[in-house]
């Protein structure tokens, strides 16, 4: 049996592909107003896909339990989901699982396997949460095996990526290999690549992919910078003709999604692991003026750049702004620093209020997490088409591809940050 603790984006995700394999695993997180919903088989976020698997395996399989000593005396692997947020110096703030391993060590009376999923900055698990553990008086090996498994999971694919995984990383403490064979049993029905490494090599593999992403996003936002300040460049022939090099392995490959140019990267992952890796780059005294700070640093001058490309055209401050796309990626409604917010913020400073928004998924979510930008917002995209003179697409939505074609949009300007392949 498995027990996931929080249940959010990552905890669920795995608890419920857990859960569709066979394996009975118990459910917990602190919040019950999540916990509420999650029994009324209501996800509290969107997820393709993940309503289905909750209805179908809650209280079968699955089993949202409230009692945790319950949970860990029935289970042999714990997972840690838990949040991981930055703190004002931008460092990762590790209390959520210090406190989530306090709690569970009071049930530990035989050995049992702690996993960490949430993600944490290399040398976490071995320099600070073993020794958090062997503080309380518990050694690792002996009474507590510690594994760091993170997760490679994408908002709006999340369910589909854990069920059919590319890789499976599994991060061990020297001390304590017999967690190996546990771990290999528990994703043995994924049937992916599974790869043994240390503790520091598993977080660093997080970051690696993260950073990574993060840096080409930038990369291709400079440059279409750079392409505006020449002048006469066609952004969006120019990057698509890039994709079309072989080396990507594919036409395109998946990956070139990533090399594009954007209004910047948001989230929840790659601004939180960017910052962490960067301050992590100058504790240990490596040069501070690396490809990561000029990474977070192009992140926001592109929002800014966004937002004047729209100051340059609009010139009347009156002039009615139609913002398409709130959410930081298409097919989600996760809205966590997302360009758009930075956008509007920008456009409200400037003085324009006129401004609506519309998302297919994304509108009530923006609404609550920034009350503060006082700003309209449309239920369809026929709808802020009509009542605007300018419309500026910040997310790429496939809905909005045949906008052109919408007679709607006759004698309208389009600003185009995501660089679309726009039907004609």
């Amino acid at each position: 049996m498995i027990t996931v603790i929080g249940l959010g984006f990552v905890g669920l995700t795995a608890a419920l592909g857990f859960a569709s394999k066979g394996f009975k695993v118990f459910g917990i997180d602190s919040d019950k107003n999540k916990t509420t919903l999650l029994k009324n088989k209501k996800i509290p976020f969107f997820e393709a896909d993940m309503e289905e698997q909750l209805f179908y395996n809650l209280d079968k399989t699955f089993i949202i339990n409230d009692n945790l000593k319950e949970s860990v005396n029935n289970s042999k692997i714990i997972f840690l989901c838990v949040g991981t947020p930055c703190d004002d110096n931008g460092d990762v703030d590790l209390k959520y699982i210090y406190f989530a391993i306090d709690d569970i060590l009071k049930y530990c009376d035989e050995y049992k396997v702690l996993v960490i999923k949430s993600t944490v900055p290399p040398s976490t698990t071995h320099s600070k949460i073993k020794k958090h553990i062997e503080n309380k008086g518990f050694l690792i090996g002996k009474d507590i095996g510690l594994v760091c498994n993170p997760e490679f999971l994408r908002e709006g694919t999340a369910l589909d990526d854990f069920m059919n995984p590319d890789r499976i990383v599994i991060g061990v403490d020297p001390d304590d290999y017999k967690v190996i064979h546990w771990m290999q049993a528990v994703y043995k029905p994924f049937n992916a690549p599974l790869h043994i490494v240390s503790l520091n090599t598993a977080e660093f593999i997080k970051y690696l992919s993260n950073t990574m992403l993060a840096t080409m996003i930038s990369y291709a936002n400079e440059m279409s910078m750079i392409a505006d300040g020449i002048g006469g460049i066609d952004v969006r022939r120019a990057f698509n003709i890039l994709h079309e090099d072989r080396r990507w392995f594919g036409q395109p490959a998946p990956m070139t999604k990533y090399v594009y140019p954007g209004c910047g990267f948001g989230g929840y992952c790659l601004p939180k692991d960017t910052q962490a890796m960067f301050n992590i780059t100058k504790e240990k005294y490596l040069n501070p003026n690396s490809m990561l700070s000029a990474t977070l640093a192009v992140n926001n001058l592109i929002k800014k750049h966004s937002t004047a490309k729209i100051w340059t055209f609009a010139t009347d401050k009156n002039i009615r702004i139609g913002i398409l796309g709130l959410s930081f990626k298409p097919n989600s409604d996760d809205v966590r620093d997302s360009p758009a917010a930075h956008i509007i913020s920008g456009l409200l400073e400037k003085g324009y209020t006129n401004i609506s928004a519309y998302d297919p998924l994304a509108n009530h979510c923006f609404k609550q997490h920034y009350p503060r930008l006082t700003i309209n917002y449309t239920d369809s995209l026929n709808d802020i088409m009509s009542v605007n003179d300018l419309i500026v697409i910040v997310t790429a939505c496939n809905e909005f591809i045949n906008i052109k074609k919408n007679k709607v949009m006759k004698n309208k300007h389009l600003i185009d940050l995501r660089y679309m392949n726009l039907s004609e």
